[in-house]
């Protein structure tokens, strides 16, 4: 009698396994720079490139926990308010415009006409490209960059709302219509509901293009921020703030992310059950 293999191969059944296998890439990651560090350390005392975790604990609790002299404020949480403000606000609006974009563009072929060709002119662009016009125009506030995170998130959100819109059954519409909706009615009490998952979904996708336009506009205009302090920090080579800077950043998007997909589960649970790996 043929049995599946436990571990690996096409039709393994890990079960028990599963944990330890997902946690032993993290445990290789730790120990191999564990020892790398002490090497390192043992050769170098005053090695910059890799410090150890007692170095870059005592950072960060130094960072979340003393107020700092020159700028009077805990720079780890007024940083990570200043980042996540920026973020979420630049990627709301995204989600708000792409969704009205991409709804109507499936459901109206007018103004698939009028804005289809614009939309996939300017999604060619890359957003990075923008970040000097956009501190010359908007100036180095906070508009410049939360423009910068909308450019670069809401053509992706916008594609995906419009391709989700176009897969939902021509039938639907049908219906509705002889049962005496308008058109409008058609779209926003019959269409529109059943793609806000899908927009949950958008938004978790563009979350990661969202934390690299961040990152890179704080690093060239901003007075605080996360990328900000790593920006800082590389100029002073302070390995030791990157780095947990860095996984900071990891753990937040995570957040995010699971944030995201709890409330879908919990808001849709028929779109989950539908889309169990999403």
């Amino acid at each position: 009698m043929y049995k599946p293999p436990r571990i690996f191969g096409i039709y393994a059944e890990p079960n028990g396994a599963r944990w330890i296998l997902a946690a032993l890439p993290f445990v290789i990651l730790v120990a191999g720079y564990a020892v790398t560090s002490e090497m390192m350390h043992a050769a170098t005392p005053d090695e910059k490139l890799f410090p150890t975790f007692g170095q870059m604990a005592n950072t960060m609790w130094r960072l979340a926990t003393e107020t700092n002299k020159g700028a009077g404020q805990i720079l780890l949480w007024t940083d990570t308010v200043a980042s996540l403000g920026r973020l979420l606000c630049g990627v709301y609006i995204a989600a708000a415009i792409g969704l009205v974009l991409g709804v109507n563009m499936a459901m109206f072929p007018g103004f698939r006409a009028t804005f289809a060709p614009f939309i996939t002119f300017l999604s060619i662009i890359p957003p990075l490209a923008l970040i000097s016009i956009l501190l010359i125009a908007l100036g180095v506030g906070e508009v410049s960059k939360v423009t910068l995170i909308f450019f670069g998130t809401v053509f992706v959100i916008t594609r995906d709302i419009y391709l989700a819109t176009l897969a939902i059954p021509i039938e639907q519409t049908v219906k509705a219509l002889t049962l005496g909706a308008t058109q409008l009615g058609v779209v926003y009490r019959v269409i529109l509901p059943q793609i806000i998952p899908r927009l949950l979904s958008a938004v978790r996708l563009a979350l990661g293009s969202a934390w690299l336009f961040l990152i890179a506009a704080e690093m060239i205009a901003a007075s605080d921020g996360l990328g900000y302090r790593i920006s800082l920090a590389r100029r002073l080579q302070n390995m030791d703030v990157i780095y947990p800077y860095v996984l900071w950043i990891t753990l937040l998007g995570f957040m995010l992310d699971t944030i995201l997909r709890r409330l879908t589960s919990w808001l849709y649970p028929w779109y989950t059950s539908d889309n169990s790996k999403s």
